[in-house]
């Protein structure tokens, strides 16, 4: 997987690393080679995020992280059973993520900023490749991915009553 970080010498290479592996197994886990796949990360102030939400999701409110994808479900499926028609470079969208929110959010469930950061950035990824929480079964898929990768990681999370 390509990442394209907008602020990479902002990060530790322990955190780009993990955040490269999230991606990865997020992407083969839908089946996709992940060779292939790019995808960008942006991080934003708390009024760059609201400004972002607001326009494109009608919230005016900041959040922690928003996903652009490129693709619906159904033709990440496709590329998923025809990897003979995955172009070269398959750009699967964008993740823009708030520190400020990322930040109280650690402080928040007792963890650490990086580990805030992956979960984030899992979670987005996991929304580039299809994956919502709109319903409750949804949000159950998607919670189960989120905790498989973060496992895999070597980075699950605790087990406080307030925690995702």
């Amino acid at each position: 997987m390509v990442i394209f970080f907008a602020d990479e010498g902002e990060l530790s290479l322990e955190l780009k690393e993990n955040m490269s592996r999230a991606a990865d197994l997020a992407a083969s886990g839908e089946g996709l080679e992940t060779e292939a796949c790019q995808l960008s990360v942006s991080f934003v102030t708390k009024d760059e995020i609201r400004d972002l939400n607001r326009d494109y999701r009608g919230v005016d409110s900041p959040t922690d992280v928003l996903s652009f994808p490129q693709f619906e479900k159904d033709e990440i499926g496709y590329y998923a059973e025809h990897a003979e028609f995955v172009p070269e470079e398959l750009m699967l969208g964008d993740v823009v993520i708030c520190r400020e929110k990322a930040e109280e959010q650690a402080l928040e469930y007792g963890h650490s900023f990086e580990r805030e950061l992956v979960y984030l950035f899992t979670h987005s990824v996991l929304h580039l490749l299809g994956y919502d929480h709109e319903t409750d079964e949804d949000k159950k898929l998607m919670r189960k991915r989120e905790e498989e990768i973060m496992e895999n990681l070597g980075i699950p999370r605790k087990q406080r009553k307030n925690d995702r």
